[in-house]
């Protein structure tokens, strides 16, 4: 059983380059209908599994800004720590705040900036990942409208009228 919708492609696609000719029809050819739609149905079968590795994308931009505020708090808690001991002085009071101010400032702009850069990551990767999907389902869409054409062609009595209507699969891979 394929897996991916890719493998589940290029099995359609050897179904209908291995498909038998047609009599008399040239480039023409008949492929069974149930075979074909049956891996077009596995084929948008397959497209949760897509959309679960869209999902672990965003699992992994969860995981990482998990992990941005963690080190932003510690370097927040260092920060403090270090406030805390330098107060112990005076005059080093003033000087243990500023820089204990600044550090935060710094963990904040560091923790935002990776939030920032985890977002445009995984919103690139999952535009992209749609994109995919999308192409992927429209051609689907189109090579079933085509093939179900050629099948309805196929039971008209007429040979001339089902050699115009049969898939030609040579003509479809020059478009």
């Amino acid at each position: 059983m394929a897996t991916g919708v890719n493998e589940l492609l290029d099995m359609l696609f050897e179904m209908i380059d291995e498909a038998k000719s047609v009599p008399l029809a040239g480039d023409k050819c008949m492929v069974e209908r149930t075979e074909a739609l049956d891996l077009i149905d596995e084929i948008r079968g397959a497209f949760p599994m897509e959309l679960a590795e869209a999902k672990k994308l965003l699992a992994a931009r969860n995981d990482y800004l998990a992990s941005a505020k963690r080190e932003g708090d510690l370097i927040i808690q260092q920060a403090e720590a270090k406030a805390k001991q330098m107060l112990a002085e005076d005059e080093m009071l003033a000087k243990a705040q500023r820089e204990a101010e600044e550090l935060k400032r710094q963990a904040k702009e560091f923790s935002k900036e990776l939030k920032r850069a985890a977002n445009a990551y995984c919103d690139d990767a999952m535009r992209r990942t749609e994109e995919a999907v999308a192409e992927a389902y429209d051609e689907i869409k189109k090579a079933r409208t085509r093939f179900r054409a050629a099948a309805a062609g196929m039971g008209e009595g007429a040979q001339t009228q089902s050699q115009s209507r049969v898939f030609d699969a040579e003509a479809e891979e020059n478009r």
